[in-house]
């Protein structure tokens, strides 16, 4: 008989790192806020700056990064890839043309304290997920391969409406859009983090319960079956859940890219491969990340901002290429 190892060294080990993730989630949430130009301590004009822009600034942009590394890992088992991103399916692009559409014929507009671009591109999100869901319904049942050619597709021809538009309209509507398409934070109030808030909460309830489901299905989806698993059920809600959150990112901040991508692979470099570890440490750094990236757009080149989605690709570039060269 070989003796067996004691787990408790693993187990410390894996607390002290999940200790450093809700610490460095913790001091993001608490110090970002109070960074800026404007002391918001002691100067009343600073206060109002501080409740009604920058913490729900924070608060968007923490929602924000874990809806979308919450996709991305989502999509990356649901795929088995480990490149799957939220964009891999068509719901940023759609979300993304549905708020171009609406900058282009609708009016400036706010319903319910919501400006009327997001509601459109939360909508364009929706009709992605309905087309791209009945695209792999048509051809083969809802396999996930198919799930995924009919996602390229559908992205590639709105990034297409996206420029078609553009180039018809004027500057002031161009600009709107490219900035817009850029992703970024620049709320007032709290009534998006609230919404955002919302969707986010149905999504990681959803993907909370089905842990063990991604387990396995990374072993794929015959052994999966075998061992009870109802796999075709469980695509569809980890698809759903996943575009649900996808959309809602996108409908209120922009498309923000390799947020899904990133994040997912370092948490698996913390916790390993096991979603019922994985998936809250996603959740932690994810938030984390967003808003140290939407602080240093916010800082970087004061008094001047940066989108916040320009740092997340200035980042995810090198980060997809090293991980292409690394699994070669």
């Amino acid at each position: 008989l070989h003796p067996q190892r004691n787990p408790r060294p693993g187990i410390r080990a894996m607390k002290l790192k999940f200790t450093i993730l809700i610490l460095l989630s913790l001091a993001a949430l608490i110090v970002f806020p109070m960074i800026g130009s404007t002391d918001v301590l002691h100067d009343p004009m600073g206060r109002e700056i501080l409740m009604k822009l920058r913490i729900p600034r924070v608060l968007t942009a923490f929602l924000a990064g874990i809806a979308l590394a919450s996709s991305g890992m989502i999509f990356q088992a649901l795929f088995r890839n480990p490149l799957a991103t939220p964009d891999t399916l068509g719901v940023s692009g759609g979300a993304a043309l549905g708020a171009t559409l609406w900058m282009r014929f609708g009016a400036p507009l706010l319903f319910a304290g919501v400006a009327g671009a997001s509601i459109a591109g939360f909508f364009g999100a929706l009709g992605t997920v309905l087309l791209v869901y009945g695209l792999a319904r048509a051809k083969s049942g809802f396999s996930s391969a198919t799930l995924l050619l009919a996602g390229v597709a559908v992205n590639l021809f709105f990034s297409s409406l996206i420029l078609l538009m553009q180039y018809f309209s004027d500057p002031g509507e161009t600009f709107r859009m490219i900035r817009w398409l850029m992703g970024g934070f620049s709320v007032v109030g709290f009534t998006t983090p609230i919404n955002l808030a919302v969707f986010t909460a149905i999504g990681l309830i959803i993907a909370a319960l089905l842990t063990r489901e991604m387990n396995m299905l990374l072993t794929g989806e015959e052994l999966a079956g075998a061992r009870g698993v109802n796999v075709d059920r469980t695509k569809k809600l980890l698809f759903f859940s996943a575009s649900l959150m996808t959309g809602a990112a996108v409908a209120f901040c922009g498309p923000i890219a390799f947020v899904g991508l990133m994040v997912p692979h370092i948490c698996r470099q913390i916790t390993g491969s096991d979603h019922r570890k994985l998936f809250p440490a996603v959740i932690l750094l994810g938030g984390a990340f967003m808003v140290i990236c939407d602080g240093l757009a916010r800082t970087l080149l004061a008094p001047v901002e940066m989108p916040a989605g320009l740092i997340t690709s200035l980042l995810g570039g090198p980060f997809f290429l090293w991980l292409l060269l690394r699994k070669a």
